[in-house]
């Protein structure tokens, strides 16, 4: 593939752009931690993407975005929509690329999430989720007033070239701490961009993708062979992956992929960050923990070296304090 075709904005991703995503990250950023931790016996690698500069790994596309806009593109500036971890990313990498960033962000987001995105220099439009506010069409009038670069969350193959770069430093890792490679991987999942990603590094791996009850749009997709609309979804404190509905270039990677999609209920993310807390000394959010509640229940089966995705941290400290408050 040449370096035009990876510039080229309705091409498919691929592994020879998630290689190039994970070099550039890695001149940026040091590795997070991957860290051993036994259930039932049986060890378990979990990549902790919470102690990430923005606590997510969503600066991983957001850097490789961002990074490979054209002077004319940076010049005019970006648009991104986000329940909290997206919009902290794309603010990050446009501060420090020098680059405008308007965020779309829900109303009811977590206040820790909205408050960074701030602080870290982007200008914030909210518009109403719970009242049925359609985030996407906030950004096309925004964007009909501009020549911005609409950067989506999962739908874009830079995004998604860039959250794979957790699984190529994942398996260096994992490499060096016991010359093996990973058979199984377990990632949280909303619009699929960090599944897609993940599929792509690792081609050789068993794929689950991991999603809250009721918001199972991934799950319904795989199955029918069609892409399915969540309709009428339950509250869910996984703010991070409310996802009505995956996109077709998501959609594309991991049916080819054969991936498997499950659910976790609440009370599981619960128990899964206190887990995490207890036991790795972590904090994650509800949706950054639903890959480890699917591993720690068994729903998923384990194999002899299984990567678990932790992807975010970013929770109000009231929130969290009220879960583990809770007793397992």
């Amino acid at each position: 593939m040449t370096e035009q075709s990876l510039l080229d904005p309705a091409r498919a991703p691929s592994r020879a752009g998630v290689l190039r995503a994970a070099a550039k990250v890695a001149e940026i950023l040091p590795p997070t931690p991957l860290l051993p931790l036994e259930i039932d016996g049986q060890t378990i690698w979990c990549k902790a993407e919470c102690l990430q500069p923005i606590g997510a790994f969503k600066i991983r596309g957001a850097w490789h975005r961002l990074s490979d806009l054209d002077e004319e593109q940076r010049g005019q500036g970006v648009i991104a929509v986000s329940s909290g971890n997206h919009a902290q990313g794309i603010a990050w990498a446009a501060r420090r690329l020098g680059i405008s960033a308007i965020i779309v962000m829900p109303n009811d987001a977590p206040v820790a999430k909205l408050e960074a995105t701030r602080v870290l220099g982007a200008e914030v439009v909210l518009y109403d989720r719970p009242g049925g506010e359609d985030r996407d069409e906030v950004a096309a009038r925004l964007m009909a007033k501009s020549h911005r670069t609409l950067v989506h969350p999962f739908g874009d193959p830079w995004v998604i070239e860039g959250q794979g770069s957790l699984a190529v430093e994942a398996e260096m890792q994992l490499a060096t701490a016991t010359g093996q490679k990973f058979d199984t991987v377990i990632a949280c999942c909303g619009g699929g961009g960090l599944s897609s990603g993940i599929a792509l590094a690792l081609p050789d791996t068993e794929l689950f993708a991991v999603e809250p009850d009721g918001w199972d749009d991934v799950r319904r997709s795989l199955e029918s062979g069609t892409i399915q609309r969540v309709i009428d979804p339950p509250a869910t404190a996984c703010d991070a992956l409310q996802t009505l509905a995956t996109y077709p270039i998501n959609f594309a990677v991991l049916s080819a992929r054969k991936a498997t999609a499950i659910t976790v209920s609440e009370a599981e993310v619960r128990a899964a960050q206190r887990l995490a807390f207890r036991r790795l000394r972590l904090v994650l959010e509800p949706g950054g923990a639903v890959a480890l509640a699917a591993a720690m229940t068994g729903k998923v089966p384990l194999g002899q070296h299984s990567l678990v995705t932790l992807s975010g941290g970013n929770t109000d400290a009231a929130a969290f304090a009220a879960v583990l408050a809770e007793a397992d």
